[in-house]
This record gives structure tokens, sequence and C-alpha cells, in this order.
């Protein structure tokens, strides 16, 4: 592994027809990997957004076994990465609800993570006739994830997950150096708050975040903001594609890192510890 890996974010306007995003990811995947790319990064419902939320109920797969399991697999295996795999809709204990899982895969394409979305978006737009409520199809996970890899320690987190800084601080705590983020903004709260938001935890725990989002227009009617980000721990955007599908790539300096880490250590200076 070079000193220097570097790791991707695709971007994507995902719909209804599975097959379709899946060949659009598999020709992402396949540029970020020419780009030299080890990590990549899928967002959040990369293989499909349904005109309705309980339209994802309809390709729920089991545990360990399923096309878009294995989909994912393959892809890294075939293209040599370590892929982080957006979510999936996955059974969860609950019948007429799923798990948001985020799954990754080693560059031999054997799963080493599952993270399940913790946090549910549920909200009223402000000044918008927009609702949303996740918790009506998905059960929420209870476990943060970080998992070692040739770019250091790696946690997932996805999407309403980023409002949440004591889950990144939590991650902190097991050493996690690189944050992946699947999601999927809506215009509105994308354009008030996602590069705050993806800036903000990379800046307070000194860690790269590689952030890749939906950016477009859905036939759900749906407007996802975009702007997917890979930012570095002093905060600096590195990398960024606005709207629309797109692959975006860029070093991760180790040593940079370390540097920042020592001659800046606001972590070691922490008073209060997460439980």
């Amino acid at each position: 592994m070079s000193a220097k890996p570097r790791v991707a974010a695709l971007q994507m306007a995902t719909g209804p027809n599975v097959n379709a995003n899946l060949l659009e990811v598999e020709r992402l995947i396949r540029d970020a990997a020419e780009a030299g790319a080890g990590l990549v990064v899928l967002p959040e419902n990369f293989a499909f957004m349904g005109r309705q939320d309980q339209d994802t109920l309809s390709i729920l797969e089991a545990e360990g076994d399923g096309p878009l399991q294995r989909f994912l697999a393959e892809a890294a295996a075939r293209f040599g990465v370590w892929l982080v795999g957006g979510t999936i809709p996955l059974r969860s204990a609950t019948p007429d609800r799923l798990r948001a899982a985020c799954l990754v895969y080693n560059d031999q394409g054997v799963r080493v993570a599952r993270y399940d979305k913790m946090h549910l978006f549920d909200v009223n737009l402000p000044g918008a006739d927009e609702r949303y409520e996740e918790s009506a199809t998905i059960e929420a996970g209870n476990d943060p994830v970080v998992v070692d890899s040739p770019f250091g320690r790696l946690g997932i987190i996805v999407c309403y997950d980023l409002r949440f800084p004591e889950l990144v601080r939590h991650m902190a705590d097991s050493g996690v150096e690189v944050l992946a983020v699947p999601a999927a903004f809506t215009a509105l709260t994308g354009k008030a708050h996602w590069e705050t938001l993806v800036r903000a935890r990379a800046i307070e725990n000194l860690v790269y975040v590689v952030a890749a989002a939906q950016g477009g227009y859905h036939l759900s009617g749906r407007e996802t903001h975009g702007h997917s980000m890979i930012v570095d721990p002093w905060g600096a955007i590195l990398a960024q594609v606005p709207r629309g599908t797109g692959c975006i790539c860029s070093p991760v300096d180790r040593g940079f890192q370390d540097s920042v880490r020592r001659t800046f250590p606001a972590l070691e200076h922490r008073r209060l510890k997460c439980k």
C-alpha cells in the first residue's frame, strides 16, 4: 500500500431501476479504480430509490445473501478496492421494516464490517412542504462501527448520523482516522448544512472524511443536494463534485494527519468522554 493511498467518493442520482443503477455504479467504481483509488465509498441508497419509501421493501435481502450483496462483493474483488457499499435494505426482526445496512468489503471481496444506520430522518423541513419518516420503514441500528483498513481506522456513518457529533466522538475513542459517509441529503438541508457538517466532523476529530452523496432529481419528486466531497483533518476540501453523477478521488496523507494530531493535539485535551 502506498504511503499516500487514494480514496474515492461516488455520486449518483439513483432511480427505481436496480439494473440500470448497478450498471452506473459499476462504471463509477471502474473510474475510481483507474484513478488509483484503493477505497471507494458509494452513496446511500445507491441501488434503488423508489417513488415511495415503502417501495424499498420490494428488494429486501436476507443477511449474507442476495443480489446486491453479491454485486458489492464481486465489484470489490474485480476492481481490487475496499468498497463501502452505501446502504442496502436487509431484513430486520420486524416484518414490515428493514435495516439500512452499510456493508464494507475488502479488496478480495470479503465482507469485513456491517453498520446499520442509527439515526432516522423523521422531520418536517422548515419552510417547505416536505416531511420524512424513515422510522416507518427502517429499524434503527444500535452499534457504531470502526474497522482496521489499509487506509487507517475506518469509521462508518450514514446521512442523518452526520448531525450527531457524539457518534463520531465515540469513534474517536476507538481511534478512527478515516470517516466514510454515504448520504442522500435533501436539496434544502444540504444547501444549509451539508458542507458545514462534513467539515466540522473532520475538524473536530482530526480525520479524513469521504462523503458520498446522492445529487440530483429523482423520479419520486425528491431533489438531493449532491456536493460529494473529500475533506482532510484540517477541514480543507480536497475534492468535490457539485451535482449529477461523478467520481472524485484524493490521496490520504497519513503523515500530514499524524503531524496535525501531534502539533494540534485537541483530541488529547478533551475533558469529557463519551460513555
